[in-house]
């Protein structure tokens, strides 16, 4: 591979995109280019321009030329898992889009045009697994927005225009540095713990109970000075632990 080239990928002609057409099941035609080893956006499609959904996730794109504009009949756009660092600003021209998918790619705060917020009809955005520090708060702006991604970035702060997004109901912020996650909490324990309780006082006590009381506080205390040996510990050695075998599919499982 020539210094300084990513992998060409797969080319993908005219006749291979017709033949990936599919029809939902809501009756919209869907492009499925999805885990097709593409590394460029293929031109070709633009003769396809008229499709409602379009599906490039698992790829290797790195970049979405500025001709993405010319789908502007798209309600549904999956891009997560390639290796985008950045968005052109024409995806804002995309006013029917209702889905987009940008998880698991390369995108930082700079690489999000302002003009991600002039698609008002947007209900799901997914921005988990990237590299973004901060999130844009003209993001308020989406008031359509049902659901929102931001998993797995680097967020300190979740702008309160965002928060307080009229429609939201759904936003996942897991695994990023918020103060407000940074350490979890010791389980607290409401009952109170004291080393006596007394009740009574002694001298109030007749023989017989005095010393049903202190017999009853010896074997509390020989309950609290017996310590388990080597043999009562159980042993679970032939037992594998749920993170050995679920490793090789961790990556997996991030991408879905």
């Amino acid at each position: 591979m020539p210094k300084g080239k990513g992998p060409q990928g797969k080319r993908i002609t005219l006749k291979v995109a017709k033949n990936s057409i599919r029809v939902a099941f809501n009756g919209r035609r869907r492009l499925d280019l999805s885990k097709m080893g593409i590394a460029t956006f293929p031109k070709c499609i633009l003769e396809l321009a008229d499709v409602e959904e379009l599906d490039l996730s698992r790829n290797m794109l790195r970049k979405i030329p500025n001709i993405i504009e010319k789908f502007q009949n798209l309600m549904w756009l999956d891009l997560h898992s390639n290796q985008l660092d950045e968005l052109p600003a024409e995806i804002g021209t995309l006013k029917n889009l209702t889905y987009l998918n940008l998880c698991n790619n390369k995108l930082t705060t700079k690489g999000l045009p302002e003009e991600l917020t002039r698609l008002r009809n947007l209900r799901t955005l997914n921005l988990g697994l990237n590299c973004l520090e901060t999130i844009p708060t003209t993001l308020g702006t989406l008031r359509e927005l049902i659901e929102l991604g931001l998993f797995d970035n680097s967020l300190t702060l979740i702008p309160k225009s965002v928060k307080k997004l009229p429609k939201l109901e759904r936003m996942n912020v897991k695994r990023n540095p918020l103060p407000e996650f940074a350490k979890e909490d010791e389980p607290i324990d409401t009952v109170k713990r004291i080393e006596s309780l007394y009740l009574v006082e002694k001298k109030d006590l007749c023989s017989s109970c005095l010393e049903m009381c202190q017999g009853e506080r010896d074997e509390l205390h020989k309950l609290e000075d017996m310590t388990p040996g080597p043999s009562d510990k159980p042993d679970f050695s032939s037992l594998t632990t749920p993170n050995s075998t679920a490793m090789d599919n961790q990556e997996e499982w991030r991408i879905k």
